[in-house]
């Protein structure tokens, strides 16, 4: 990829993706691998595609790493993804934090072993003043369940009915302070939301690509970029030369 090809006006450049990481079993299944061997494929593609969104000029990135219902799969699979965190913790925070990158976390810590929540939030506290990219984390996450814990805040708090409009229930999700995503990207060729950003995504554009996540390279994640950069983003209006045809 060249330095034009890479070189997007930032006007156009999406100040944050999402990405629905889907396809890891079936890359390791078309192999003749388990499918945990597809999860540590995909967290390898991860660290290539963090470095590129600072290359790119993306400023927040939303990964879904494990949801809420991913606990109804096999055992052995869950405590597979649940050592992947812990070793992507232990290997990767140095090298991020050096890069510039804030973790965060959003979802319910509460699940998950002690252990495991201890080194997320140690590394959310070494990573807060980090500004080059932002990584919201969804491990243990859900859209509904993000909508219900914030309806339950807001009741705790006191909050009264003509108080409650798109900004306050916005400062109670747990992407509070973090713009909504411009693009989201689902690999793997799905056609579903799952569960995920169900209020930030309301005017979010939406990239399907057939690729399962071990192979969604830096070229394509470049190519879905230029595609949000042709997007006309009328947020339910209409576009002025839209206007003059219709009425």
């Amino acid at each position: 990829m060249t330095d034009s090809q890479t070189n997007n006006p930032a006007d156009k450049i999406p100040l944050h993706v999402a990405i629905i990481m889907d396809g890891n079993g079936r890359w390791a299944i078309s192999r003749g691998l388990p499918r945990l061997a597809g999860h540590r494929a995909g967290t390898e593609n991860l660290r290539r595609i963090i470095r590129a969104s600072v290359e790119f000029g993306v400023k927040f990135l939303t990964i879904y790493a494990f949801s809420t219902e991913n606990w109804g799969r096999p055992p052995e699979e869950v405590q597979g993804l649940m050592r992947i965190l812990e070793d992507v913790i232990d290997k990767e925070l140095r090298e991020l934090h050096e890069e510039g990158v804030q973790l965060r976390h959003i979802g319910r810590l509460e699940r998950l072993n002690p252990k495991i929540q201890a080194k997320v939030l140690k590394a959310i506290e070494l990573t807060k003043d980090n500004d080059r990219l932002v990584l919201n984390v969804a491990f243990n996450y859900g859209g509904r369940d993000e909508i219900v814990n914030a309806i339950q805040h807001m009741i705790e708090d006191g909050v009264s009915a003509d108080e409650v409009n798109d900004e306050m229930v916005s400062t109670y999700m747990y992407t509070a302070g973090v713009p909504d995503p411009d693009l989201i990207i689902r690999t793997s060729g799905e056609l579903r939301v799952s569960n995920f950003l169900i209020w930030q995504a309301a005017y979010s554009e939406w990239y399907i690509t057939p690729t399962n996540w071990p192979d969604f390279k830096k070229e394509e994640y470049h190519r879905a970029l230029e595609a949000f950069a042709q997007r006309d983003r009328r947020y339910g209006g209409v576009t002025e030369a839209v206007g003059k045809v219709h009425g």
